[in-house]
């Protein structure tokens, strides 16, 4: 599943790779080198409703008929993620999969490879590419009692390609990485059962990169340039996964 990535990039360049118009509470975004799904952070995403803005919304999508504040709060835990071949299945996702789809910017993202009894992260970007999208639905939940609204969004998966399969292996599933051409195709097609199964494939791996990093992305304060820095381990060798 992917519940870490980056978005390492200031907002100007960001701006500047979707072609916005606006950007919301730019003053509030700072490069993030390592973002945990489970910190609920506010994330820069651009949706089919404002195609032209950069805004933020909360990783963890709230389907809009959370009954009350603790129901919302324990439905995030488990909707960082919606597998692309189920949204239409599923409760918390149906109607942002019919409805409401997003770009989620990422410069890199990161998963674990498991060998023996131990784990080793990776960082995974793409070869020509500074920044790409990820393909996400988004929701908006109302707080009844509060009248609190809060705008959420989960990341689509699939099945993983080889590379990301040797890497990912206890899963071998990998984020939906969509190809510059079809971003607009993702924001404003794909809407049913038929059209979303064009998007239900994993990126090509030759365009991708990936290499082994320390586990100080486990660390507290991960949030820092040194998360990104390759770290070799004796038991694995980069060439292991070519």
């Amino acid at each position: 599943m992917c519940y870490h990535l980056s978005q390492a990039i200031d907002p100007d360049r960001l701006k500047e790779r979707y072609r916005a118009k606006k950007f919301n509470d730019s003053e509030k975004v700072k490069p993030v080198y390592h973002a945990n799904a489970f910190s609920f952070l506010p994330l820069p995403v651009i949706t089919d409703a404002e195609p032209d803005t950069i805004q933020l919304m909360q990783w963890g999508l709230i389907p809009s008929w959370a009954s009350n504040h603790d129901k919302a709060m324990e439905l995030r835990k488990n909707t960082p993620n919606a597998r692309i071949e189920t949204i239409f299945e599923k409760p918390s996702f149906r109607e942002s999969a019919h409805k409401r789809h997003c770009l989620v910017p990422a410069t890199g993202f990161f998963e674990w490879q498991t060998i023996g009894s131990k784990k080793f992260p990776y960082y995974i970007h793409l070869k020509d590419e500074e920044i790409f999208s990820m393909a996400g639905i988004w929701e908006v939940w109302t707080d009844k009692q509060s009248g609190e609204t809060k705008e959420t969004f989960s990341i689509l998966t699939t099945d993983a390609n080889p590379l990301m399969a040797r890497i990912h292996n206890s899963k071998k599933r990998m984020p939906v990485i969509l190809a510059k051409e079809t971003e607009l195709d993702w924001l404003h097609k794909g809407f049913d059962e038929t059209t979303i199964d064009s998007f239900a494939r994993p990126f090509d791996e030759k365009k991708m990169e990936a290499y082994t990093i320390s586990r100080r992305i486990s660390e507290k304060d991960s949030n820092t340039p040194d998360v990104l820095k390759p770290y070799t381990y004796s038991e694995i060798t980069q060439t292991s996964l070519f």
